[in-house]
């Protein structure tokens, strides 16, 4: 099995692999060039960056810069997506964004985990857990959801939380660590 299957299917890689090391670099010299662009004359190159790195998002996004992500083809967003400011997805493992979601600024949604053994961490080695956002739901801004978490359809979640666990659907949550504080009555 190649580090690249190891490190998607969640499973301990070494990320200084040759292959993944070139997918990190394609994907950062992406955001690189995104993130100089101003969305009101560069839409169409912004569309397009967009669409080379991120390959399984609906083209009904839009991403203020300065946007940050490790591969960039390990997310996955439905439409009507909108994240503002400083956006950082660490897609070691899948990320998948529903429809109709909102971020604010300073958001991370962070699939790597690192081992507790410092042994293994020595070793430069790693895993990461899978990260699920459900349809319609906000991130306030500098929200952090660790890998593993799946947080439901139609979640608030609060301004400045970490997210270390699920959260089910129609909740608004908060704190850190993010707590249920109440459901959400549609």
């Amino acid at each position: 099995m190649t580090e690249l299957e190891k490190m998607i299917n969640g499973d301990l890689y070494d990320p200084t692999d040759e292959e993944l090391k070139k997918l990190r670099l394609n994907a950062h010299h992406i955001c690189a060039e995104y993130n100089k662009l101003f969305e009101d004359s560069d839409e169409i190159v912004r569309y397009e960056l967009l669409e080379e790195l991120l390959p399984n998002a609906d083209e009904d996004i839009f991403i203020q810069g300065p946007f940050y992500c490790d591969y960039g083809f390990n997310i996955y967003v439905g439409k009507n997506f909108y994240a503002n400011f400083n956006l950082t997805i660490l897609d070691v493992c899948p990320v998948k964004i529903g429809e109709n979601v909102m971020f604010g600024p300073n958001v991370s949604i962070m699939t790597p985990v690192h081992p507790m053994e410092f042994k293994l961490r020595n070793q430069i080695k790693e895993y990461a857990k899978p990260i699920v956002i459900g349809d319609n739901c906000w991130l306030a801004a500098n929200v952090t959801v660790i890998g593993g978490v799946k947080i439901g359809s139609g979640c608030v979640i609060g301004a400045g939380s970490v997210v270390t666990r699920d959260i089910p659907n129609n909740y608004f949550a908060a704190g850190n660590p993010c707590k249920l504080i109440r459901e959400i009555k549609n």
